[in-house]
């Protein structure tokens, strides 16, 4: 059963059947046609504007419950969706292959409710697989795996980083930035921000309420038509910036605060058995800041700010920020110790406080325990213009290439060039193709393995940027896209790996730092690859695949294993096996059981914990 709440504008014509038009308290929500394929798999995610919400499911598809639909809700037609982003009058869909498929007024005039491949329409071929997609009001923008970023849709306010008096909208993608990191908007907002790869954060679109977070100096500055760098933000990471119409909230991660407040409570607490809400609280301080207009009650505080300044709140204190959301005018923020905090416009009930009163500060609401026993950090948050949904979405290893092979096209990952055909260029992983690349004596003759490489460049050479592209993805996932291409590279690929042991023999015989992720305990550091961490742990899978958070080479700590079980843990995690002359007892398969459910394993034949006992027994 999925876990989803609902609260507010209850319309399209009715998201829940025999319910009131205004749900002021949370309810459960559930689907229609409860028995379909669709509707049985858990939700990923929730995207919702003000004429359409879009439910995303674990296995690629998705539904449409739609104000032009008379029968809700509808089957979208698109396979292997990956992420959805509703606008006003805009939809935009992302697939697992980096396509772009849009729908709207300002994308497809011709016929608004059909959708049309926009990635394709970038001029530059070499940039035309997607990494991210956000939607505004009538905007769509695109993040590509070259890191640049794309507009299309409307430019009224210069949203789209042009003028908008010659450029109005543009139904054709744009480039509004090169060497981009994320992109921010708001399915209710006119403007849209952007953060470089030097963590400069550049805005433009519409100013009339100081949204910009420009500051006094640019505070009448109704339109800011070109993307202007704010020079004045807050100190820390950002983590994300959501938009209203008159407003913008930003999430900072300050590190600096997480280190002194460590320090602190090393020196006071030596106890290891901390539960799991202390070790949440572990993570770098979170705090919100906001700016624009808040006569709609949407900035948390009872003043109007044209630059970002901190939401402040009891509520946060000893607590931190998983999760926040941001609607048309108002906010739904959960934290760690599992508080549904909200504030802002309630005339539809869209806070969920069981009244339609409007919220100036923040408000802790009442919420059912759901699921919350397992982990806090797998519910999300989506706010439509009216509405509200807390839903519970957990991580998954059921589409563990597809996230490997978006992985890769990272450029940090990419270090080896291929020139097609036309001379366009497309950058690969050289250690993927050297364990991928059929080479049967390459531990005695690393030469050969180079000449594999060159027969791989020979054959890109004559093929198109799509046929290269196709080629890469065979070789990463070992699946066969293309036949007829997979029957001409066939000699060079070694088609018998699967990717887990791929990558475990990558990692076992070649240790990369820049890949590493750090585990601390009792003054020893172990390395781990993360790669190996996301196959072998959900709880690192989640963590490194996460949209918001990046945790490159963060140092965790983890201290209630002794030493010869964490050198059974770690080696295990490697290699899937057991060191034949370590000693067991009792207490050691207590406690790595201990660590097993910490990083929640994926388990594989043979058990650990099975093996564990029958090596005990014959040692016994």
């Amino acid at each position: 059963m999925n876990d989803c709440l609902f609260f507010g504008l209850n319309d399209y014509p009715k998201l829940i059947k025999n319910e009131t038009d205004k749900i002021t308290k949370s309810i459960q929500f559930k689907f229609e046609n409860e028995n379909e394929n669709e509707n049985e798999k858990q939700i990923k995610q929730i995207s919702t504007g003000f004429f359409s919400t879009i439910f995303l499911f674990k296995n690629g598809k998705a539904i449409e419950y739609s104000r032009y639909s008379k029968q809700n809700p509808s089957k979208i037609q698109i396979k292997n969706i990956q992420k959805v982003a509703v606008g006003y009058q805009n939809e935009a869909i992302l697939t697992i292959e980096g396509n772009v498929f849009a729908k709207g007024n300002n994308i497809n005039p011709k016929n608004s409710k059909e959708f049309i491949n926009i990635s394709s329409l970038i001029e530059d071929i070499n940039d035309r697989i997607i990494q991210d997609i956000v939607s505004g009001i009538g905007s769509i923008y695109l993040l590509t795996s070259n890191q640049n970023a794309y507009g299309i849709g409307l430019n009224n306010f210069g949203q789209l980083g042009c003028d908008s008096e010659t450029l109005k909208k543009t139904e054709k993608p744009i480039l509004m930035m090169k060497n981009v990191s994320k992109i921010f908007s708001g399915n209710t907002s006119n403007h849209v921000f952007i953060l470089n790869s030097n963590q400069e954060l550049f805005v433009s679109g519409n100013n009339n309420y100081g949204q910009l977070g420009l500051g006094e100096s640019r505070r009448k500055e109704t339109k800011i038509q070109e993307l202007t760098k704010i020079q004045n933000i807050p100190k820390g990471k950002i983590i994300d910036i959501q938009s209203g119409f008159y407003h913008s909230i930003m999430l900072i991660e300050n590190q600096n605060e997480y280190e002194n407040q460590n320090k602190n409570q090393n020196q006071n607490q030596n106890d290891q058995n901390q539960n799991q809400n202390e070790d949440q609280n572990q993570n770098p301080k979170r705090k919100l800041y906001s700016c624009g207009d808040y006569q709609w009650n949407g900035l948390g505080k009872n003043r109007d700010t044209n630059e970002f300044s901190e939401i402040k709140s009891s509520l946060f204190e000893n607590d931190n920020i998983i999760d926040f959301s941001v609607g048309n005018f108002h906010t739904l923020i959960l934290t760690s110790k599992s508080k549904l905090i909200v504030f802002g416009y309630n005339e539809y009930g869209q806070l969920g406080t069981g009244d339609r009163d409007n919220q100036s500060i923040p408000i802790q609401i009442e919420i059912p325990k759901l699921r919350f026993n397992e982990n806090i950090s797998n519910y999300h948050i989506s706010c439509g213009y009216f509405n509200s949904f807390l839903y519970y979405s957990s991580p998954s290893f059921s589409n563990l290439e597809e996230d490997l092979i978006k992985l890769f096209r990272r450029k940090e990952f990419c270090n080896i060039s291929f020139k097609t055909e036309n001379g366009e260029i497309i950058e690969a992983h050289k250690l993927i193709l050297k364990y991928r690349l059929k080479d049967e004596n390459q531990n005695e003759n690393q030469n050969q393995n180079e000449n594999q490489i060159e027969k791989l460049q020979e054959i890109i050479s004559k093929k198109s940027i799509k046929e290269s592209n196709q080629i890469f993805e065979m070789i990463y996932s070992n699946k066969i896209i293309n036949p007829k291409l997979y029957l001409e590279i066939k000699e060079i690929i070694n088609s018998n790996e699967k990717i887990e042991e791929t990558m475990k023999r990558i990692y076992l015989n070649e240790n990369e730092n820049e890949k590493d992720f750090i585990i601390e305990r009792k003054e020893k550091q172990y390395k781990f690859p993360k790669l190996i961490l996301i196959m072998r742990s959900e709880l690192y899978r989640g963590m490194f695949l996460s949209v918001t958070n990046d945790t490159s080479n963060k140092v965790t700590d983890y201290s209630e294993l002794s030493n010869k079980s964490f050198q059974i843990l770690e080696y295990w995690i490697y290699s899937n096996q057991i060191k034949d002359e370590i000693q067991i007892t009792q207490e050691m398969i207590n406690e790595i059981q201990i660590g097993i459910d910490y990083f929640q394993l994926n388990q594989t034949n043979p058990n650990l914990i099975d093996l564990l006992i029958n090596k005990f027994n014959n040692q016994n």
